[in-house]
């Protein structure tokens, strides 16, 4: 489809990672950004030097942007979707017994099919946050693959390699089925979390990313606990482990990283490696506060994730991004140690950096169309004397008017463009914890 934004004010990401507002039009061929400016000069020029126009009659549809700020679209960089199903089931725990009493025994009853309808209730909520990609990590990644394919969703599966649950094999069976799916789905290597899984996995997990030459990631540090006790174990924390192992060879990075010492954060330096910020989980589950003004000071690439819906709840980026600036003032008691600016591009470019997503990184021509509109003729987002600020600290999902996937509008004025009902999904969501009473 040829779609025409016009009278739109337009978010560019900067190489300092602040952001330029133009004014004007965005048009989208197929699933890419065709041209960004005034609306009058025309198109991307031609070999004779002429600038193409699209007549009128050339749109399949034109947006009015009047009112609104078009932003790249956020990239949630750490998910467990299916998880869903456990919203406000297991609350209020330590994220041990969390995971071991309540969590691992309800997942171990999962289908396939359980998996494919909540991961659709995820992207959902995903659309409605402005969320347009999404970095999941769980145990049936095929569920979660076709759920994002036949919603027209863009996920990258990362490995959930463990003692209990796929094999070396599977990962790589996952890697070459995945890829296949359609060109909004990609894979990357990685286990799970160092103390859930064995040495003999976690050796073969860095042999198969270096085959495969991918990237990978796993929950790191995420507690002073599982630091502890990798250290009794290896003598060596999560870093300094799988990076002995050979896992980050092409890269990759890790989720959560709160309790990184010097040596971790010398590494994730060195390496290039991306580390991803969970703040509302990590509150909730009382797990500590990332020390993101040292990781960005230091060069190393910060992304923002949600985590599960079992230890978020809710599947917010503007709520993550509030809690990613506040919780790095209140750690370091400095008001200015992490912008607004920086915020929003850990939201939207780095995430896509994280996921190997470069070409959904921002709004330019030749970019992926992956975008959002934020009405800003709403209380919350008036008056408009910083945009940026307002999105970062007064944002909310009910000022997304309208997500768009790889050109395709998925979510608009509350109406989902997904090729299922809402009450289909909630229906057969709600299916699933009842068989599990």
């Amino acid at each position: 489809m040829n779609v025409r934004f016009y009278h739109a004010k337009i978010l560019q990401p900067q190489p300092d990672h602040s952001w330029k507002l133009l004014e004007g039009e965005l048009w989208v061929a197929g699933n890419t950004i065709s041209y960004l400016g005034d609306g009058k000069t025309g198109g991307a020029q031609k070999a004779d030097g002429q600038l193409p126009q699209l007549a009128p009659k050339e749109w399949d549809r034109e947006i009015d942007a009047s009112g609104c700020v078009m932003i790249p679209g956020f990239k949630n960089a750490h998910t467990h979707t299916a998880m869903t199903f456990l919203r406000s089931y297991a609350d209020d725990l330590p994220l041990q017994e969390w995971l071991e009493r309540q969590v691992f025994p309800k997942e171990a009853q999962l289908t396939q099919e359980d998996a494919y309808w909540l991961n659709i209730l995820g992207i959902m909520e995903y659309l409605t946050s402005g969320i347009t990609a999404n970095f999941d990590m769980y145990f049936l990644p095929l569920a979660s693959a076709m759920a994002a394919r036949d919603t027209g969703f863009r996920t990258v599966q990362v490995s959930a390699l463990n003692n209990f649950a796929s094999s070396l094999e599977q990962m790589e069976e996952d890697y070459y089925a995945i890829t296949q799916m359609g060109s909004r789905l990609s894979y990357m290597a990685g286990i799970h979390a160092e103390y859930t899984t064995s040495m003999k996995r976690m050796e073969g997990a860095a042999r198969l990313a270096q085959k495969l030459h991918l990237p990978s990631y796993l929950h790191n540090s995420e507690t002073k606990r599982e630091v502890e006790g990798c250290i009794r174990r290896w003598g060596k924390t999560p870093t300094q482990l799988t990076d002995a192992l050979g896992m980050y060879e092409y890269g990759g990075g890790g989720y959560h990283c709160i309790w990184l010492d010097e040596t971790d954060v010398s590494i994730f330096a060195s390496r290039g490696l991306f580390a991803v910020t969970n703040p509302a989980s990590n509150l909730k589950l009382a797990s500590g506060i990332a020390p993101v003004k040292t990781l960005v000071g230091r060069g190393i690439p910060v992304a923002i994730g949600t985590d599960g819906p079992a230890s978020n709840n809710c599947l917010d980026m503007f709520r993550e991004m509030f809690l990613t600036a506040g919780l790095a003032k209140i750690r370091e008691m400095d008001a200015a140690c992490l912008s607004a600016d920086e915020v929003l591009y850990m939201a939207a470019v780095t995430g896509a950096q994280a996921m190997g997503l470069v070409d959904c990184s921002s709004l330019a021509v030749g970019k992926k169309a992956d975008l959002v509109l934020i009405d800003l003729q709403q209380p919350n987002m008036q008056p408009e004397n910083n945009l940026v600020k307002n999105l970062v600290y007064s944002g909310s999902k009910q000022n997304v008017k309208l997500t768009m996937v790889d050109g395709q509008v998925l979510y608009e004025d509350g109406r989902f463009h997904i090729g299922f009902a809402p009450e289909e999904v909630y229906a057969k969501a709600n299916a699933v914890v009842s068989r599990m009473k």
